[in-house]
This record gives C-alpha cells, sequence and structure tokens, in this order.
C-alpha cells in the first residue's frame, strides 16, 4: 500500500449510483449509508456478510456476499479502499469499463463539500474523539453529520447524516487519506510515528501532520498540548500564525485539565478555559478518553455552542465499540469475571488502555490477552509492546493478525511475549488463536478482569470466553 496525494472530487450531489468494495467494514459503511440517505442508489459487497452489511440490506440497498463484475450493472462510481488489490474482479472491471473509480476518502470527501468540516488526525484516539465530538455537538444542537471508524455504542451506528452544517470525520493517516478531506477545522490528538510501512520513516510521517494542519482550508487547529510530537506541531503552526488551540494537562494549554480523578469505571477532571471553570464528567475510565473529551469540549467552544450543553453530552457519552467495551460479566461462582474488549494495536494505545483497566479490576487480576496487529507493527514496536503488555498482572499473546501484509521471516508475536517476559509479565504464548478461550477459561479467577487486545479478529475471543466459563460453571 502506498501513500495518496489529494485529488479533486466533485460534490456528492453531482454523482449518480455507486457501489461500494468491502462495504461490510465500519468505514465504508457509512459512508455508503449516507449516500444511500441522500437519495442515490447504492450498492456494495463484501467477502462475507457481516453486521454492517447485513443492516444496510435491511434498509434497502443492494448488498452482495463475494466479488463479481456482474454487480456493476448500472453503476457510475465504484468506491474502494486502499486494502482492495488491483486484481480485484470488480475493481478491475471497472477500470477496465471506464467507470469513476474512487477511493474510499474522494467518496467522503465528495459528501463533505460545502459544510464545515471537522477533520480529527493523530496516531491514537481518532475514534473516540470524533465520537465525542459528534454526541457533543449534538446535545448543544449542533446535528451535525458524521462518519467514524467505529460504531457509537449508545445507536450502533458509525454514520449520520445530520441537518447542521458540521461534518466530523475520522481522517486516517494511515495511507495520507487524511490530506483529502477538506478540512476546516483540523483536530490532532497526538503525533507518534506509526505505519512506516506506508510513510517510511518518522520524519515523513510527522511531515504528513503538518500537511494536513496547515492545508489552504484550515482555518483553525485544535491540538494536544501534552503528546511531544503534537507539541513540537504546535510551535512550528504557533510560529507560522497559523490559529492553534490547545488543550492538556501542560501549564500552558488554552483549555487546561485538572483535578483528574476516577470513580469505578467513571472518570472526572476540571477543564480551566479564558472564560472559567468547567466540571467534565465521563461514564468511561482512563486519563485518554478525559484528554480526548476535552478536544471535543475544545472543538465545541470554538464552534460558538454552548458549554454547559457540550458537558452534558460528555456526561451521556458511552463509548464506541471496541474502545474499553464490556463485553460479558461471567459469575464462575465466589465472583465474576468481566471481560472487556479493546481495538489498541500499538503500545500507547496498549499501556492507555492497561492503565485503565488497572484502575477498574478491583481485587482480582488483570489479564491482557494481545493479538498484535501487522508483520510490519510487530517487527518495529516488539519491545514497546512488551513494555506496555507489562502492566497487565498475567499476559497471554497469541500470533500475528497479517490484514493486508505477507508474512515476514523471523517476525510473530513470539517476539512481543518475549519482550514482555524481559519486562518482568508473566507470560504465556499461545500462537493459535482459536485455543485462547480454552486458555483463558482454565487461567481466570473469581474477581479477573479479562481485556482482549487488538486490531484483527481478536474481538471474537471474548465472548466465546464467556461461553465457555458459562459452560464449565452449569456443568
Amino acid at each position: 500500500m502506498s501513500l495518496r496525494r489529494p485529488t479533486p472530487v466533485v460534490p456528492a450531489a453531482r454523482i449518480g449510483s455507486l457501489h461500494f468494495i468491502a462495504m461490510g467494514g465500519a468505514g465504508m459503511s457509512g459512508i455508503a449509508q449516507l449516500y444511500h440517505d441522500l437519495g442515490h442508489r447504492v450498492s456494495g459487497c463484501d467477502r462475507v456478510a457481516t453486521e454492517a452489511l447485513n443492516a444496510l440490506a435491511d434498509q434497502g440497498l443492494s448488498c452482495f456476499v463475494g466479488h463479481d463484475a456482474a454487480h456493476l450493472a448500472g453503476v457510475e462510481v465504484v468506491v474502494a479502499s486502499s486494502a482492495i488489490p488491483a486484481d480485484n474482479p470488480e475493481l478491475a472491471a471497472a477500470k477496465a469499463a471506464g467507470l469513476r473509480v474512487w477511493h474510499r476518502s474522494e467518496a467522503l470527501a465528495a459528501l463533505m463539500t460545502g459544510q464545515t468540516g471537522v477533520s480529527v488526525a493523530g496516531t491514537h484516539g481518532k475514534s473516540t474523539t470524533s465520537a465525542m465530538i459528534a454526541v457533543m455537538l449534538r446535545a448543544a444542537g449542533a446535528d451535525p453529520s458524521y462518519v467514524i471508524g467505529a460504531p457509537l455504542v449508545s445507536t450502533g451506528v458509525s454514520a449520520h447524516l445530520g441537518g447542521g452544517e458540521v461534518f466530523i470525520v475520522e481522517a486516517d493517516e494511515s495511507d495520507g487519506s487524511f490530506l483529502q478531506y477538506p478540512t476546516k477545522v483540523a483536530v490532532i490528538t497526538n503525533v507518534e510515528p506509526d505505519h512506516l510501512d506506508n510513510w517510511g520513516d518518522a520524519k515523513s510521517y510527522f511531515a504528513g501532520f503538518v500537511e494536513f494542519a496547515t492545508a489552504d482550508e484550515v482555518e483553525a487547529v485544535v491540538i494536544n498540548a501534552d503528546d511531544p510530537g503534537s507539541r513540537r506541531l504546535r510551535e512550528l503552526l504557533m510560529a507560522a500564525g497559523t490559529r492553534t488551540i490547545s488543550y492538556g494537562k501542560a501549564p500552558d494549554a488554552d483549555v487546561r485539565i485538572t483535578g483528574i480523578g476516577y470513580q469505578q469505571t467513571r472518570s472526572y477532571a476540571v477543564l480551566t478555559t479564558p472564560e472559567g471553570e468547567h466540571r467534565l464528567d465521563l461514564r468511561i475510565p482512563g486519563e485518554h478518553n478525559i484528554v480526548n473529551a476535552t478536544g471535543a469540549f475544545t472543538v465545541g467552544c470554538l464552534l460558538g455552542l454552548d458549554a454547559g450543553a457540550l458537558l452534558g453530552g460528555a456526561a451521556d457519552f458511552t463509548g464506541t465499540r471496541r474502545r474499553f467495551q464490556l463485553v460479558d460479566d461471567v459469575d464462575i461462582g465466589g465472583g465474576a469475571v468481566r471481560i472487556f474488549d479493546d481495538y489498541a494495536h500499538h503500545p500507547t494505545e496498549l499501556r492507555a488502555a492497561l492503565q485503565a483497566a488497572q484502575r477498574v479490576k478491583g481485587e482480582g487480576r488483570l489479564i491482557g490477552c494481545f493479538q498484535p496487529h501487522l508483520y510490519s507493527r510487530t517487527k518495529n514496536f516488539a519491545e514497546q509492546f512488551g513494555e506496555s503488555l507489562a502492566i497487565a498482572d498475567h499476559v497471554v499473546v497469541t500470533d500475528v493478525y497479517a490484514a493486508r501484509e505477507e508474512p515476514v521471516p523471523g517476525v510473530s508475536g513470539e517476539l512481543v511475549a518475549d519482550a514482555a517476559r524481559a519486562h518482568a509479565a508473566e507470560v504465556d504464548w499461545i500462537p493459535n488463536k482459536q485455543e485462547l478461550p480454552g486458555h483463558l477459561a482454565g487461567l481466570v479467577r473469581p474477581g479477573d478482569l479479562v481485556i482482549t487486545l487488538g486490531a484483527g479478529d481478536i474481538t471474537s475471543v471474548g465472548p466465546r470466553l464467556a461461553e465457555v466459563l458459562r459452560e464449565r460453571t452449569t456443568s
């Protein structure tokens, strides 16, 4: 996969029928949903029938399982992501027929045309921050449109066509897509090297964020003042005269966080702005979520919305799927085992998730079950993964979820397991994911908290673990 460069797009209103390749994912399904809501004829396919694909079919979209050039009958625009190979039969047929072929980011950019684009970028926290902005702005009466990378727990949807002028997107930097969006308010949660298989090195990765924040249409940048990478970027932007509004615990943050506290799975803090102090209350745990919510609050204030209404929206936010999401709570006799799932797939994300889990685990142990994502990332960050995983009381590591990559000789999840052992963690190396539910069921004790971690199919382990525990308890 290579980096993308911005290309001109026509507004969505001037586009006819569309077909989405791999429409069953959270990002693609949301864009398809909005085109359908605008009145376009929309079809799409995926390798398997996902929950999102089935939901779109229920709403009248033409959904197919499997890829076939015959699906393109009557289609004017074909939409694909960077993950779709050139020899995909639908993509190849569309190009051979001279159809308009859009990357996912181009289809989303066309929807944003003429709107106040709020694009949320950063190495970590994009989904949660963009979701918080959507919920908080809606609570303040703005009714924004949005496309985010994970469904809201409260509604089960990842996209909404609003009646207001604001359009919120999760701006993915992995392949350069974030440069495509017509952004007026750029939000940067942090900048830490990642996706080096595309960007090449940390310097180029950082330069991508500079380009994102200084695009011609950008009117203001809301940026984290605590993260070293975003703080460095903030200094460059301020020196260049770019309007920046910072948030964080740093004494010089424009919206400063103090008084952080926790009560079970809830979090709270005091936010100080030039206009005064405000109390932030969240239903979800973790300092990282307090920082994310502060970024969302800063965006709302920048847009002129009522602070009290924004904070009310924050208090009602129940999270997004796969972000410290409670999967089940199983009584195994003598106490319960709580099972959580989290999308964390970078060392910093692992650290934040495990720190939050340690705060809410209670008297039992924290068991972290990690599936590395991508061979390139595993090779680049094995040592850092091990250090982060050592926060857990017991660690279980399985093999790499390859996603778009081919295996790399000498690179496996065992590199991460060995690194965690080197940091004094108790570690089990279970390369076969299918063995994880049974292994974890034999490991847990009453009162333990288990959290599955990773961006791959590790998410299926938690529900199966709950089934195994119930089967053992009732047998």
